[in-house]
């Protein structure tokens, strides 16, 4: 087995004091005065013996581990797993490595996620974050840490942020659907108070009520399986059979959709219209294709990154609350062009 080399080993070695050796490791030579055959000595020593410093012993001289700390619903899904890409790949290209872990929409799972994070040291954060964690992003905040909350947000902490304008996309995609002669448009979401999710259903609520229609919600549990929904679906359309659109607030919501659609025998789009919130790359690919508002991941999640790095380059009395709103895309297919 190789030996690691230390900073006291390259001292005997070079016979150059380790304090001498730390100032150019850590780039202060010239601040430091040493000289330019020294500190190029010292360094062809380094690459020719493999030398790599401690990350702990380059956090106390620093103040920075140089770790952010990522925290998402569930970093299999589609849409967080390629945020996640996206700001490890501009995190990496500034410096910065990445933990990320998914909070399950748990608040107490979260807790101890915070916790671990907290005892790693890194140097800042951005959450997506569930129900119930104002009290616990609010200390982060108030112990000086840079906290940039991603897809959602909560209206009394004043924090930064970086979402996706929901609301306009919402009422936006359910207009639509009330413009192209469908009279009773069924909104489909998750039970959960989560900022994104109300902002969905009230962009849906005020186009119907703009056109004088009914306002038709199904509220499906955050911790079913999508057999579940499927069922749960099914019920909710033989219940209600007079409705001739649905509109799913999220992607996977819509998959479990489509599923019930298609046991009952309706037909998409003209016995059944049908728009997911959240595009997925599958939704090209189905027959008919789904109509969807689609969130620019990679805009998303290179503006969080870049608020969470403009706020880690500053001093904390420097630091200013950045609030970005981005505009989705509307696609729009096949599941919604109904014969008028």
């Amino acid at each position: 087995m190789i030996k690691k080399i230390s900073i006291g080993d390259i001292a005997a070695a070079l016979n150059i004091s380790k304090s001498t050796i730390s100032f150019i490791i850590n780039g202060k030579a010239k601040e430091k005065r040493i000289s330019l055959a020294l500190t190029e000595k010292v360094l062809q020593y380094i690459d020719e013996n493999g030398y790599k410093p401690s990350r702990l012993a380059q956090s106390l001289s620093t103040g920075k581990t140089m770790i952010i700390g990522l925290m998402v619903e569930k970093i299999s899904d589609y849409f967080f797993a390629q945020m996640a890409y996206h700001i490890e790949e501009i995190a990496y290209q500034n410096g910065y490595k990445i933990f990320y872990c998914s909070t399950d929409n748990d608040p107490d799972k979260t807790r101890e996620l915070i916790q671990l994070f907290r005892d790693r040291n890194v140097d800042g954060y951005i959450i997506t974050p569930p129900a119930g964690m104002e009290k616990e992003i609010q200390s982060l905040i108030d112990e000086g840490s840079p906290v940039v909350l991603f897809d959602r947000y909560y209206p009394d902490i004043e924090s930064s942020y970086v979402i996706l304008d929901n609301f306009k996309a919402s009422y936006n995609a359910s207009k639509y659907l009330a413009e192209h002669a469908y009279v009773h448009i069924a909104f489909i979401t998750l039970d959960s108070n989560q900022s994104q999710m109300e902002d969905r259903k009230q962009g849906y609520a005020k186009a119907m009520i703009e056109h004088g229609l009914e306002v038709i919600v199904e509220k499906v549990p955050y911790g079913n399986d999508p057999d579940q929904t499927v069922k749960q679906l099914v019920r909710f359309l033989r219940q209600n059979k007079r409705v001739d659109a649905v509109y799913f607030a999220t992607n996977y919501l819509a998959f479990s959709g489509v599923k019930a659609i298609n046991q009952l025998g309706y037909k998409i789009p003209d016995g059944m219209g049908i728009i997911a919130f959240d595009d997925h790359q599958v939704f090209d690919f189905y027959e008919p294709t789904i109509t969807a508002v689609a969130q620019p991941i990679s805009e998303l999640a290179g503006q969080s990154i870049r608020v969470l790095l403009s706020l880690l380059n500053k001093p904390l009395e420097e630091r200013a609350v950045q609030k970005v709103i981005v505009p989705a895309h509307f696609i729009i297919r096949d599941s919604t062009t109904r014969l008028l």
